[in-house]
């Protein structure tokens, strides 16, 4: 069995490398970007990838997009850092076969492998309760997938608020600002930054939760 690691990390790369060539029955390739991810792939033509989201040439989700396009197409299973269900649902959506993150066991890559060799789909238990649990509650609220942090840069979207202003209001980096907005617009299935602010406008009160400042309400304080 042929295996494509697609994983920017390279303590966690050669860590599950190491694990699947200890069974024996596997060769391993590895890419840290994902430009590299598709070249080997195209001559490498892994029987399975393990894919990341966070790449730092590319977004996760869209190279996946790219993969299953190819001809033959790969079975992946996505391995991922985010413990949230709305990833789990695009990745599935967009043709993996499994979905799993970096604080499951070990033994769970082999697990989802070899489910995913079998002709199955592989979730964990947990992430399969909080599927079914979005499944029932995402047509009445558009951002219910949204942590508290994601409403609260949505809200300031709302009020006309740059990046540069929202990563300043909430204390934190610019480029956490952006990616924080990004994890929005991915949850969402917005795909623009100009719409995404557009709908925000447009649905303030949708928004608005306990916990969400409106205009003006400073941070209190923490002594």
């Amino acid at each position: 069995m042929r295996i494509l690691l697609i994983e920017d990390h390279p303590i966690v790369r050669t860590a599950c490398s190491r694990l699947l060539q200890a069974q024996g029955t596997a060769e391993v390739a590895e890419a840290a970007t994902a430009a590299d991810g598709l070249r080997i792939a195209a001559d490498y033509l892994p029987d399975i990838i393990v894919l990341d989201l966070k790449l730092p040439d590319g977004n996760g989700l869209d190279l996946l997009s790219t993969l299953m396009s190819r001809r033959p197409c790969p079975e992946v299973i996505v391995f991922s850092m985010y413990d949230d269900p709305a990833f789990a649902a695009r990745s599935l959506e967009a043709g993996a076969k499994g979905y799993m993150t970096k604080s499951d066991d070990p033994d769970t890559l082999l697990q989802a492998i070899e489910k995913v060799v079998a002709g199955g789909i592989f979730l964990t238990p947990s992430m399969a309760e909080k599927l079914a649990i979005m499944a029932v509650c995402r047509a009445d609220d558009p951002v219910v997938d949204l942590s508290s942090r994601e409403r609260e840069v949505l809200c300031l979207l709302s009020q006309g608020k740059t990046l540069t202003e929202i990563a300043t209001e909430i204390d934190v980096a610019y480029r956490t600002a952006a990616h924080i907005t990004a994890q929005i617009k991915s949850k969402m299935r917005i795909e623009s930054t100009a719409s995404l602010i557009k709908w925000a406008v447009e649905h303030p009160q949708v928004i608005m939760q306990p916990g969400v400042r409106a205009r003006g309400e400073r941070r209190p304080n923490v002594t």
